[in-house]
């Protein structure tokens, strides 16, 4: 049965796309590692779509900084601040930063990792370790202190950074395929147990970024390993596919990859 006319699907389209614009406008959002390229990239489009930012970042200053002003000059506020995750304190730190200076938080984006290569023989306790606890830890005690509030305002979005080396075990080492998937487990327990609150938690797992501490090469250079699509991704690419995951109240309990074609079935080392 056809419910809708073409003039009232047109006019719903309209009024649905009006809403996903607006439905982060005035949100306070808690965004980690911003110094890298794909978080300074999230950063300027949830700027963009009228959201204020606590910025954190563990190194690089100078440019989380720089962020921030850019985040002024658009008529947000921001707010910048060391946090290592490795610290157990730090969770706890930043929320409570987040909160005294910009109010509730709506919005948390974990972009921050410990990325150290290392080969399976190689990797000591110290490095898995630490590993664990920047890229697992934190964003999970970041998400306990702040999906209460957002469960209890009946609003929040929670979008964790993983990466394909979960699916595929990665190059860069067993500890940080181990962190990265742990994240999806992450997701699979708390979305559900938050879904019927208006809050939405998802992963998003990209490879072969270029721009970023990883890969600081751009697209149209060489190509580290065979991509289907012929290219490196670019941070804006990225952050186009964040921002849809951010906006989209019916999308939960997902870990979608962005790699240019390698999976499934594809090994970033072959």
């Amino acid at each position: 049965m056809n419910w809708l006319t073409p003039q009232r699907a047109r006019e719903g389209s309209a009024m649905a796309s009006t809403m996903i614009v607006d439905i982060l406008q005035g949100r306070v959002a808690v965004l980690t590692g911003a110094s890298g390229g794909i978080g300074g990239a999230v950063a300027l489009r949830l700027a963009e779509s009228g959201a204020d930012l606590v910025l954190t970042f563990a190194g690089h200053a100078d440019q989380t900084e720089e962020l921030a002003d850019r985040v002024r000059a658009m008529g947000r506020r921001a707010e910048v601040v060391r946090a290592d995750f490795a610290d157990p304190a730090a969770p706890a730190a930043v929320a409570r930063l987040a909160e005294e200076r910009l109010g509730a938080v709506d919005v948390l984006v974990t972009a921050a990792a410990a990325a150290v290569r290392t080969s399976w023989e190689d990797v000591d306790e110290k490095t898995w370790d630490h590993t664990m606890a920047v890229n697992g830890r934190g964003p999970f005690f970041l998400a306990r202190q702040l999906v209460p509030g957002m469960v209890e305002r009946g609003f929040g979005r929670v979008l964790l950074f993983s990466s394909t080396a979960a699916f595929n075990g990665g190059t860069i080492g067993p500890h940080y395929a181990s962190s990265k998937a742990a994240l999806h487990g992450l997701v699979h327990y708390l979305a559900g147990r938050v879904a019927g609150s208006g809050v939405t938690v998802n992963a998003l797992a990209p490879a072969l970024i270029g721009g970023t501490w990883m890969l600081p090469g751009s697209v149209d250079g060489p190509l580290p390993m065979p991509v289907p699509v012929g290219r490196l991704g670019t941070v804006d690419e990225v952050a186009d596919m964040a921002m849809a995951m951010l906006r989209n109240g019916y999308l939960t309990d997902k870990v979608i990859a962005l790699d240019g074609g390698l999976l499934p079935g594809s090994r970033l080392d072959q």
